[in-house]
């Protein structure tokens, strides 16, 4: 399996270090990743084969089929948003505020065309806020799009939640501590599978507030929601160390991390 990607590496909102991992763990499990390589055309092979060609016009390998996942486009095309005075950005999502108010007044928008998460229930939450708001008397009622938790499911899974060490660093600066744990899964040690993971805390300040997590492995999309809501709630580093360790457990990796 051949992946060709647009960007100099995968997933470029997730934090690199954890992108790297996954890229090498694709490598081991037989999927080159081509970066910096943006298809511009398919060319008919032998037979029913397929190539892909780049921007210099060079062709790839011949392949039996071609999957594209190039991301999402929202459906704001011919609605003549602009005659409601209704901004959008250079890729057509319309453009909101932290109340989901467009730059028109009365008009509104959530979900996958504005300009905010695409992801299915940040979208259901951000349209219930708004109904507090416009009908339930709850003037100051919105989203909080901090710390919303996402996962990428592949193999293994990529979560994250918060802000990864790039981001940190650009708030923080020196005040950024991150530590990082890379292990075999139990699942995989009998086996012998090159399979391994990689867990990240960012914390911040004196106290170590978690304003990050990032987990590669198995497990990952499911142990991700209830960290997610302790950052939330300010959870820092000697709360996690305080905590006792499920053994064994890839989870147990987050809170035994020194």
């Amino acid at each position: 399996v051949e992946m060709f990607v647009r960007g100099s590496r995968l997933l470029d909102s997730f934090d690199v270090e954890l992108t790297d991992e996954l890229a090498e763990n694709l490598r081991q499990h037989g999927i080159r990743c081509h970066f910096a390589h943006a298809v511009t055309a398919l060319e008919a092979g032998d037979g029913e084969r397929v190539r892909v060609l780049d921007r210099s016009g060079q062709a790839s390998e011949p392949f039996d089929s071609v999957l594209f996942a190039t991301g999402r486009s929202p459906n704001s095309d011919g609605l003549a948003l602009g005659d409601a005075g209704v901004a959008v950005d250079e890729e057509g999502f319309i453009v909101v505020d932290a109340f989901q108010d467009t730059r028109a007044a009365n008009v509104h928008a959530v979900g996958d065309v504005s300009s905010r998460l695409a992801l299915t229930p940040v979208a259901i939450a951000a349209a219930r806020r708004l109904m507090d708001r416009i009908f339930g008397s709850q003037a100051g009622a919105r989203l909080d799009y901090e710390g919303v938790a996402t996962v990428v499911f592949s193999h293994p899974p990529l979560g994250k939640v918060g802000l990864t060490e790039a981001e940190a660093r650009a708030r923080h600066g020196d005040a950024v501590k991150t530590y990082t744990t890379r292990f075999r899964p139990m699942l995989h040690a009998l086996a012998d599978s090159p399979q391994r993971s990689l867990f990240k805390l960012v914390c911040v300040g004196e106290d170590e507030r978690v304003v990050g997590l990032h987990l590669l492995g198995e497990g990952a999309d499911e142990m991700l929601q209830g960290f997610a809501a302790a950052i939330r709630q300010g959870v820092r580093k000697r709360d996690l160390d305080e905590t006792m360790a499920i053994h064994p457990t890839s989870a147990e990796e987050v809170v035994l991390m020194r």
